[in-house]
């Protein structure tokens, strides 16, 4: 005889998906039309029907499980279409954050980045006060002019306000606490992943497709209606922070290429590098790419009666505004150097980067940052599974 599967609801998690963007699901008759015409769906497990019917339900296992949310680019497609307004890709938005928080590690993390409309404070000012003891227990020296520096070198070191040994020691840190958390949290939801569908093939093979896939935003164009109200925006961010982390490495590489590490590079340049550098070249058009990606983001959410647009949540807003503080304050902490700026202000605005950098490093597995491993992770998993369906 065939075992008769248990559902495990809970009345408590679809509770909380309410209150967080997904009331509209309740208002789901269940008729398949924003399945029937999204053109990302794969034919063995269709969405955006099940998942809204899982939510309804409270099966929280399922949802949390399933790579599903994760094939969803809330092009929205699905939204314009709902005849009951149900706007499918903000509840599938919603599902998502969802699942973060309840795959997060350490949870109490998750749910404090979860509960951000409350808790942002914490998130923001936590990190600055952290700079400001740090720096006012190592002493607090403002730079003045350096006379040696030429115009296109800048005018005085951030590294006399802020010692390089307390960026290490801080981001380092910071980074190796995200990537811990983000490598415990994806492990658990790849093992989850594995017990809905058989796999079959090269992970690592599977894994390359997905990065091509998402380096190149290929999915965007299969969207009908909502390719041009998101794709860019995400491009040209991701890509901005691609470049920032590259041009950070390499200018490691130069301040330190007299050492034993890096001297059989026989790197012709000295620290601080000119502004017309290669290094400085890639890393300002990252910021170019970083500014008009956040405006085209912060535009975009800018028509909130759009259903292509889609609902902001607070979840929303906490991710955009701290990337688009991270971009302004990292335009502004380097433009400060070579114009007639009071090197006080610079250095108050450099101390605001510092901090809202931080912010975003620890913040990271669990914001909407944390997308890319997930995504990652489903669409390497549905690549498995095709054959299977």
């Amino acid at each position: 005889m065939a075992s008769i599967p248990v559902l495990h609801t809970s009345s408590e998690f679809r509770e909380e998906f309410f209150d967080r963007g997904g009331e509209n699901a309740a208002r789901c008759y269940q008729c398949a039309t924003c399945s029937s015409v999204c053109e990302l769906a794969p034919a063995n497990a269709p969405f955006p029907r099940r998942q809204i019917l899982w939510a309804q339900w409270g099966l929280e296992d399922r949802l949390v499980s399933d790579a599903g949310p994760w094939l969803c680019y809330q092009c929205n497609d699905c939204s314009v279409r709902c005849p009951r307004e149900v706007n499918p890709g903000d509840v599938m938005a919603s599902i998502r954050a969802m699942v973060v928080e309840k795959l997060a590690t350490p949870a109490f993390l998750g749910k404090l980045v979860g509960n951000v409309k409350k808790t942002w404070p914490l998130l923001v000012l936590g990190p600055l006060v952290y700079w400001l003891i740090l720096l006012g227990a190592t002493g607090i020296h403002i730079p003045g002019i350096d006379p040696e520096l030429g115009a296109l070198d800048g005018r005085f070191h951030y590294e006399h306000f802020v010692p390089h040994i307390l960026i290490y020691f801080t981001y380092f840190a910071a980074t190796f606490f995200a990537l811990f958390t983000m490598w415990s949290s994806g492990r658990r939801f790849w093992k989850m992943l594995g017990t809905s569908q058989a796999r079959t093939g090269s992970f690592f093979g599977a894994l390359i497709g997905a990065f091509f896939d998402i380096a190149t935003h290929k999915k965007f164009r299969s969207c009908d209606r909502g390719v041009f109200k998101r794709k860019w925006g995400h491009f040209l961010v991701m890509w901005g922070f691609v470049g920032a982390a590259i041009t950070s490495g390499f200018a490691v590489v130069y301040l330190y290429r007299e050492t034993v590490f890096f001297s059989w590079l026989n790197l012709q340049y000295s620290y601080p590098m000119p502004i017309t550098h290669w290094v400085k070249w890639l890393g300002n058009i990252s910021a170019v790419a970083l500014v008009v990606g956040g405006l085209l983001l912060w535009l975009n959410r800018r028509n909130p009666g759009d259903k292509l647009v889609g609902v902001t949540t607070p979840f929303d807003r906490f991710f955009l505004w701290v990337v688009l503080t991270v971009i302004a304050t990292g335009v502004l902490t380097e433009l400060f150097r070579f114009i007639a700026a009071p090197p006080v202000l610079a250095c108050a605005v450099y101390v605001i980067h510092l901090a809202i950098v931080l912010t975003l490093f620890l913040t990271l597995p669990y914001s909407k940052f944390a997308h890319i491993l997930y995504r990652t992770l489903a669409m390497t998993h549905e690549r498995l599974t095709a054959e299977n369906g």
